[in-house]
């Protein structure tokens, strides 16, 4: 029926107009979270690039440590992966990005015979590697989308902690780098070990820094206990990078959102209009109709009537001529 039809597209008109209002109030949410974490992100790169800096100073002037997170394994048995997700969905292909190439690393890595272990930061990959049946050595969630150095401190010691052990030979970080409010890749970067200090000491020494500075006690003690600060900061900066690119991928995911439920409210109030429209045609034609059959009624009514009036009429004439 037009008209049953026609409450139908109103009500689904309503349903899409509530969920565009929730969809636009997120995208402006997104918007001011994006810029915030976009801010934090470049307010942390400086730390990062000093403390780069400093450890290339020292290689460059000659320092040489023995730090267990330099170790380089003869054989590299078992592979861990941090791997950075959001806590909550609405982020387009935000999440379903880090996931697919992570999974595609574990297989690679499993298919050359090695073993893996599972860092899942973040509710999304740890749902998807536990529904999977993944093993999941470590998961963290909570803090996605406003990390904090704590956060990577925590992170940093477990993943330390599970190299230091020779439970993995070897970590690889995988998390979306914030390029640009229109750009964020995923990319995949060797966490554990560390770049040796030969490495860092041709980094250093092509700057032209070397044996500029002198440290105390000595370079190889400032050397020692940077290093695991440098893989603090190498994780804080993976963090913020990986809240700004949440937040900018939702801002476009909301975005449109609303720009669709608008194309379809439009769509479907020219349905509704539609239908309107030919529930009105079917009523006027139903009332024409009627009255027609009423119209023809009447005139039938009206002969029969003056028929017999005729007819009485002539009866009486003839009763008073006799």
């Amino acid at each position: 029926m037009p008209g049953g039809k026609e409450r139908e597209l109103r009500r689904r008109i309503g349903s899409i107009q509530s969920t565009k209002k929730i969809t636009r109030a997120m995208e402006l949410i997104a918007a001011t979270r994006v810029v915030k974490a976009m801010q934090r992100a470049n307010a942390a790169r400086p730390y990062a690039r000093l403390i780069t800096s400093v450890i290339e100073d020292l290689a460059a002037g000659g320092a040489e440590v023995d730090h267990p997170l330099l170790r380089q394994a003869d054989e590299i048995r078992n592979v861990g992966f941090i791997i950075i997700t959001g806590d909550r969905g609405l982020a387009g292909a935000y999440n379903t990005s880090v996931i697919r190439t992570a999974e595609r690393q574990v297989m690679a890595h499993v298919a050359e015979g090695k073993g893996y272990s599972l860092c899942c930061v973040g509710r999304k990959s740890a749902s998807y590697f536990r529904f999977r049946n993944y093993r999941i050595d470590h998961a963290m969630s909570g803090f996605s989308d406003n990390s904090s150095y704590d956060d990577a401190r925590r992170i940093a010691e477990t993943v330390s902690e599970s190299f230091l052990s020779e439970a993995v030979d070897q970590v690889e970080l995988i998390y979306t780098e914030f390029v640009s409010m229109g750009t964020q890749r995923v990319v995949v970067r060797r966490f554990l070990p560390l770049v040796d200090t030969e490495m860092m000491a041709q980094e250093g020494s092509g700057s032209g820094r070397e044996g500029s500075f002198e440290f105390e006690p000595s370079p190889e003690a400032v050397l020692e206990a940077l290093l695991p600060r440098y893989t603090e900061a190498r994780l804080y900066g993976a963090l913020l990078d990986a809240a700004a690119s949440e937040h900018a991928n939702r801002q476009r995911a909301m975005k449109a959102a609303t720009d669709n439920a608008e194309e379809l409210i439009t769509k479907l109030s020219r349905a509704m209009n539609q239908a309107r429209q030919d529930a009105i045609t079917t009523e006027i034609m139903e009332i024409v109709g009627g009255a027609e059959a009423l119209s023809g009624s009447d005139a039938t009514d009206a002969g029969d009537v003056e028929t017999a009036l005729a007819s009485m009429l002539a009866g009486t004439d003839a009763s008073q001529a006799a």
